[in-house]
């Protein structure tokens, strides 16, 4: 994986230096940790000779999107139940679904607070046929460990950095990583109960690593942005030539900046942020 160093005055006097992982490269549609998580997945439904995939996700999920970008390249029929109300025209994400076949299913957000209830899933079943579930975000034990991928030899870095949605790409790179490099996740989401369900995932593995999350950064809650981030990634990209956006990759690199600006990060360190991709659309470059 291309990884890039970025120059700032800012990180020659707080004397650190800030690497990005550009997984935002991996694939045009079916971007970074979306394609670690989804191709186990994939993977795991042709095993098991499923020729459909359902899924969830909100207007503007990276996960829809990707879903219904690798149903089209490699073959799966695809299904989205999204949460709230139809809104027309549609916006680039969904659009963009419904161009590549996905089929859209509209339910209310009190019935999508059910989505891993067995009886709601046995509903669907019976409803699309024989299907393969792919949970909200990839957020299951074949996304994580395909998340595992997304790191190799890291020995010179002190801290990794990533975004955090369900916290399943966290937890597959916390699991990878030797205990003595330090890994902060920025939420995009408002609430404190990431901290829990990556403890949760790590523990179904087996594994018990520590890690930092930082809820500071979200920015007004998950695809909520100011005008404040969207300055931000427009001079980042102006700067250092490589694309933000505002749901998740952008709050997570504002966080660092931010971070680095008040001296978080100890003197002479290696910062490797994680770019986890993001939905094509909404990039303003």
């Amino acid at each position: 994986m291309l990884i890039e160093q970025v120059f700032s005055q800012i990180f020659l006097e707080q004397n650190v230096k800030l690497y990005v992982s550009r997984n935002d490269l991996v694939h045009p549609f079916i971007q970074g940790n979306k394609w670690y998580k989804l191709m186990p997945n994939l993977a795991q439904a042709r095993l098991e000779q499923k020729n459909t995939l359902v899924t969830f996700g909100g207007a503007f999920s990276n996960h829809i999107f990707a879903t219904a970008s690798a149903g089209k390249e490699f073959g799966f029929q695809t299904i989205g139940i999204i949460r709230g109300e139809k809104t027309l025209p549609l916006n680039p994400v969904l659009a963009h679904a419904q161009n590549c076949g996905m089929k859209l299913v509209y339910i209310s957000r009190s019935e999508y607070r059910n989505k891993k209830n067995e009886d709601f899933l046995e509903k669907l079943k019976q409803n699309f046929g024989d299907i393969y579930l792919v949970p909200e975000g990839g957020a299951n034990e074949l996304g994580m460990k395909g998340c595992m991928q997304m790191v190799s030899e890291l020995a010179d870095y002190q801290y990794v950095c990533c975004a955090c949605g369900t916290g399943t790409m966290l937890a597959g790179i916390r699991a990878k990583l030797p205990e003595n490099i330090k890994i902060i996740g920025f939420s995009a989401l408002k609430g404190n109960f990431l901290e829990q369900e990556i403890t949760n995932k790590l523990a179904h593995i087996n594994q018990d690593k520590k890690f930092t999350i930082s809820y500071d950064y979200h920015f007004g809650g998950y695809a909520k942005k100011t005008i404040i981030l969207e300055h931000f990634i427009e001079q980042f990209y102006t700067a250092h030539h490589i694309p933000l956006e505002p749901i998740y990759t952008g709050k997570m690199m504002f966080g660092i900046v931010d971070l680095i600006k008040k001296g978080f990060f100890a003197a002479e360190s290696k910062i490797l942020a994680i770019h986890s991709g993001g939905i094509k659309p909404l990039y303003n470059f």
